[in-house]
């Protein structure tokens, strides 16, 4: 009788069952009927042994660098749920450090970064740059333009909202760039909607804002958004595959916090499709900016820009993954100029900051101003005041636009944390140096376009009709 091969053969050589048994012991087997000898057989099936899985660290184990202070209740609240996330979020196997900013603030189940932190790894881990990929800010400065010019030029050549530009007006990405989108497994196909989405600018806290450079009283166009639809397919393939990496390595890890081995073919790939999609946002913001050029007829004397949502690798070989923070260290990337955008709400000045590369915050400052409660509980908190009412409390002094037609209060100043707080506390933690600040004049942003969504409409059409119906 032909001798064969047991999983309890697999287990007495000291392999860990599973799912992996089946292949194994048909390889296993298939090398005795081959001639091979008992070791033989038993080093085909430990080719499929998966790798040892890494537990979480122990808690508490690995500390975080805090750079906010509470003034408030609802502050403190604010703090403790950040703390509480970025506890469970120092537990992840490879990550090595971490911090959080003035502006913090949860996003997310507990374990999930928060706006406002930094976590360091030794891999790159899709979900703490989250969806919108290198979500940034840029300025141009047009020193010969009005702001009222200026503000009613990106109106009529940005794109706020869902989806990308109607046919007819799209702005055709470089062919270079597309070709890098084909070449890349994360990226390929993609062409098509890297094309419709440029020059758009998306909704949520967005922006184009205008205003007077303090220092020497130019006007500046400075945008707020990220990668678009590029940007969240990359995300969503990428989580897809540090799953599969979760799965076999950290199985513990919560799967938000699952990330890609940085030495493996699918490693490699994703970062390169990480620079992509930088150049692609930054082409994203000077593409609006050269199309208000054109039609205020000005000339840019100046410009930069910088990513605030983005994976940086540094000197050390490991990945600094800023979920809302602006890079503070010198040569973050090639294209940086030392100076970084820092914005608060739409009714403050937009701060021009230089980094000091604090060692307790990773090398990053805040990114703007942060929340201290969601969308709906802030709208919540203005129960019985009308939407006029509010805007029109919130917006004086400044030409507050809505590109949708409809107001979104949860973006009115009010929504966001105090920004003299905030500013403070760069100070006070040691994050940045002002060095200059963009004075408001306007603002444009998506507005609440859902209100009016078609999917809404037809709702609401639905109810009607049921109502007359009942009666």
């Amino acid at each position: 009788m032909t001798e064969t091969i047991t999983g309890k053969d697999l287990i007495n050589a000291g392999m860990r069952q599973g799912k992996w048994f089946k292949p194994a012991l048909e390889a296993a087997n298939a090398a005795l009927a081959n001639g091979g000898s008992i070791e033989v057989a038993i080093a085909a099936a430990k080719e499929f042994e998966p790798a040892p899985t890494t537990p979480l660290r122990a808690a508490g184990e690995l500390q975080f660098h805090e750079n906010i202070t509470a003034e408030t209740p609802d502050e403190q609240a604010n703090v403790d749920a950040v703390r509480a996330s970025m506890r469970k979020l120092m537990r992840t196997p490879v990550v090595k450090a971490g911090a959080i900013m003035p502006d913090a603030c949860p996003a997310g189940p507990l374990g999930t970064i928060p706006v406002g932190g930094i976590a360091v790894s030794e891999a790159i881990h899709p979900g703490m740059h989250s969806a919108d990929i290198c979500c940034s800010m840029a300025i141009s400065v047009f020193p010969d333009v009005a702001p009222n010019e200026l503000l009613d030029a990106v109106h009529k050549v940005t794109h706020f909202g869902p989806g990308g530009r109607p046919a007819d007006q799209q702005f055709r990405p470089p062919s270079e760039l597309l070709e890098r989108f084909d070449a890349n497994s994360f990226l390929g196909q993609q062409t098509d909607i890297a094309t419709g989405h440029f020059g758009t600018q998306g909704d949520g806290n967005h922006f184009a804002y205008v205003g007077t450079i303090k220092s020497s009283g130019e006007t500046a166009l400075v945008t707020h958004h990220g990668s678009r639809a590029p940007g969240a397919r990359l995300y969503k393939a990428g989580m897809k595959v540090a799953e599969r990496f979760r799965r076999l390595l950290s199985p513990e890890t919560p799967k938000q916090n699952a990330w890609i081995p940085a030495d493996t073919e699918e490693g490699e790939d994703y970062w390169s499709a990480l620079q992509i999609i930088r150049e692609w946002t930054k082409g994203n913001h000077f593409a609006i900016h050269d199309a208000a050029r054109e039609v205020s007829g000005g000339v840019v004397a100046d410009r930069f820009w910088n990513e605030h949502n983005f994976v940086f690798r540094r000197s050390d070989g490991l990945f600094y993954h800023a979920k809302g923070a602006t890079p503070a260290f010198d040569g973050w990337a090639e294209d940086a100029g030392g100076l970084t955008l820092i914005p608060l709400n739409m009714a403050e000045p937009i701060l021009i900051a230089r980094g000091k590369d604090a060692a307790n915050g990773l090398g990053f400052a805040p990114h703007g101003a942060g929340r201290n409660f969601s969308r709906s509980a802030h709208k919540r908190q203005h129960a019985g005041r009308s939407d006029a009412e509010i805007f029109a409390a919130e917006t004086k002094g400044i030409d507050a636009r809505f590109f949708m037609g409809i107001p979104d209060i949860s973006e009115l100043p009010s929504a966001y944390k105090n920004a003299a707080t905030v500013r403070s506390q760069i100070d006070t933690f040691g994050l940045a140096d002002v060095v200059d600040e963009v004075i408001p004049y306007g603002c444009i942003m998506a507005g609440d376009w859902e209100q009016e969504a078609p999917w809404r409409k037809k709702r609401k059409a639905r109810q009607v009709a049921a109502e007359k119906a009942q009666q």
